[in-house]
């Protein structure tokens, strides 16, 4: 399952990433993008950031998985139609773990964040 369709923007430690609701989304739910959709676009994000860093050869991205969730708001739920934009900042880098913060938005609006421990399989 995709979350994300198009890489924005990356610099430094923050990456961007567009993703498109549409009605045949696993998340959606009564026309809505859920809680679920909404983490895993997020987590997507930042996996798609380290997989365009520099020095990455265009081979299969890392796997990994979401380790915790921390401080979860959502103000809101995209509805299917809608585009949102999804904005990852590494916090900090441990061996194999990775903290972000992640931010989404629709049309300018916050409507989802959190703090996610990502960990890398190598």
């Amino acid at each position: 399952m995709v979350m994300v369709d198009r890489l924005v923007d990356i610099r430094d430690k923050t990456t961007v990433t567009s993703f498109l609701v549409r009605d045949d989304n696993i998340f959606c739910t009564c026309g809505e993008f859920r809680e679920p959709g909404l983490i895993e676009n997020m987590a997507q994000t930042a996996a798609a950031g380290v997989g365009a860093k520099p020095g990455n050869t265009g081979g299969k991205p890392p796997l990994g998985f979401i380790g915790g969730i921390r401080n979860l708001k959502i103000e809101g739920f995209p509805k299917v139609g809608q585009q949102i934009i999804t904005q990852i900042t590494v916090l900090h880098e441990v061996f194999d773990a990775t903290i972000v913060q992640g931010e989404i938005f629709l049309e300018d609006r916050l409507i989802a964040s959190c703090e996610l421990k990502i960990f890398l399989i190598k």
